[in-house]
C-alpha cells in the first residue's frame, strides 16, 4: 500500500499517516488561479485518445458485457443521479445486494486509489469488480472478449484502434472513457479562477470554516479527496457498538492487517450534494447529518447547527452542470 508521502497538511486535525500520491490532472490551465487554496479546480480538458473515448463510450452503454444481456455500466451509475444510483446498495434485478454503497463515476480519473477499501490503483484494474461480480455483470473476461470478437459492430473497431480485441485493448478502452466523465465548471472552480462573485457570503463562510475545523486536511485538491486512504474514527470510535459487516472493515479486507480495520478511500466531495446517502454502507441519508458524523468522530469537534449550514453551502457549490457529461 505504499506510497506512504509527507504531506504539508500533516499536523492539521484528523490526518496523519496517510497513504498519499501525486495525481496527473492534465494539462495546466492559463487561467489565473488562487494558488493558495487547498482545492484546485477541475482542469476544463484531460488530452484522451477521442477513439478510444468514443468506444469505452459505446461499451459503458451495452449489456452486451452482463451474462444476461440486461445490464449496463449505467444502472449504477446513472448520470441524471450524480453518476451513482442513489440507493444505499445497489441491488440489480435478479441479483444479490452490493456489499458497499456504489461510489459517483464522475471525475474518478483524479482518484489515486479505487473502491472504498483502497484495492485498486487504476481504472484498467478495478474493473474486475463489475465484470466479474455475479451481482453484476457475472462474466470473465474470455467471455466479453469472445462476445466482443464476434460482434460486427465491436470486432473491426478494436482491429482499427489496437489491432485486435483483447481483455487488455477492452480494458483501456472503458478506462479512457470514464477519465473523460470529469465535471469542471462547478461555481467554486469559477472562484478558484478569480471569479469572486461565483459565491455568497455564506457559501464562503462556509468554506473557510471548511479549512478551519480541518476538513480540507482529507478533502483537498482536484476532487476535494480520493487522494488518500484514512481511519474511519480518527478521533472517537464509530464503529464501538455497532454490529460489524465485512464492507465495516475497509482496507483490512485487502492487507489482513489489524491496523487497517476501518480504513477506506477518502471520498471525492465533487457533486456531493447530488450523491445522497453517504458512507461506505450508504447509511447517511443527508449532507447535514453527513457533515456532523465526520466533524465529530474525524476531527473530534463537533459543529454548532449554523457552523452545519454553511458548510453544507459550500458544498453545494462543488456541484457542476451534469449536462454536459456524454
Amino acid at each position: 500500500m505504499k506510497p506512504w508521502l509527507p504531506l504539508a497538511i500533516v499536523g492539521l486535525w484528523g490526518c496523519v499517516d496517510e497513504r498519499v500520491a501525486q495525481l496527473d490532472v492534465g494539462p495546466v490551465e492559463s487561467e489565473p488561479l488562487l494558488s493558495d487554496e487547498v482545492i484546485l479546480p477541475i482542469p476544463e480538458t484531460v488530452p484522451l485518445d477521442a477513439r478510444k473515448v468514443d468506444l469505452g463510450r459505446r461499451l459503458f452503454r451495452d449489456p452486451i458485457l452482463s451474462r444476461e444481456r440486461d445490464t449496463t455500466c449505467l444502472n449504477c451509475h446513472p448520470f441524471a443521479a450524480g453518476g451513482m444510483d442513489g440507493a444505499p446498495r445497489s441491488q440489480l434485478p435478479g441479483r444479490g445486494k452490493l456489499g458497499v454503497n456504489t461510489p459517483t463515476i464522475f471525475n474518478v480519473g483524479f482518484s489515486f486509489k479505487l473502491h472504498w477499501s483502497g484495492r485498486f490503483d487504476s481504472l484498467e484494474a478495478q474493473l474486475d469488480v463489475p465484470i466479474m461480480s455475479p451481482n453484476v455483470m457475472n462474466m470473465t473476461f474470455a467471455e466479453v472478449v469472445e462476445r466482443l470478437t464476434a460482434s460486427p459492430e465491436y470486432a473491426p473497431t478494436f482491429n482499427a484502434i489496437y489491432g485486435a480485441v483483447s481483455e487488455a485493448n477492452f480494458r483501456d478502452a472503458i478506462a479512457n472513457y470514464e477519465r473523460s466523465l470529469n465535471t469542471p465548471g462547478a461555481r467554486f472552480d469559477r472562484f478558484l479562477r478569480g471569479q469572486t462573485n461565483a459565491i455568497n457570503d455564506d457559501e464562503r463562510r462556509g468554506f473557510e470554516l471548511f479549512k478551519s475545523h480541518g476538513c480540507s486536511s482529507c478533502h483537498q485538491g482536484v476532487n476535494v479527496g480520493g487522494n488518500l486512504l484514512q481511519r474511519f474514527g480518527v478521533l472517537k470510535d464509530y464503529f464501538a457498538g455497532r454490529t460489524i459487516e465485512e464492507a465495516d472493515l475497509g482496507l483490512y479486507t485487502v492487507t489482513k492487517l489489524e491496523s487497517d480495520k476501518h480504513v477506506f478511500r477518502v471520498p471525492s466531495l465533487r457533486n456531493v450534494a447530488l450523491t445522497a446517502p453517504y458512507f461506505h454502507n450508504g447509511s447517511v441519508q443527508t449532507l447535514d447529518e453527513a457533515v456532523r458524523i465526520m466533524a465529530e468522530y474525524q476531527l473530534g469537534r463537533p459543529l454548532a447547527a449554523e457552523q452545519t449550514r454553511l458548510i453544507v453551502a459550500f458544498l453545494g457549490t462543488l456541484t457542476s452542470d451534469l449536462e454536459q457529461v456524454q
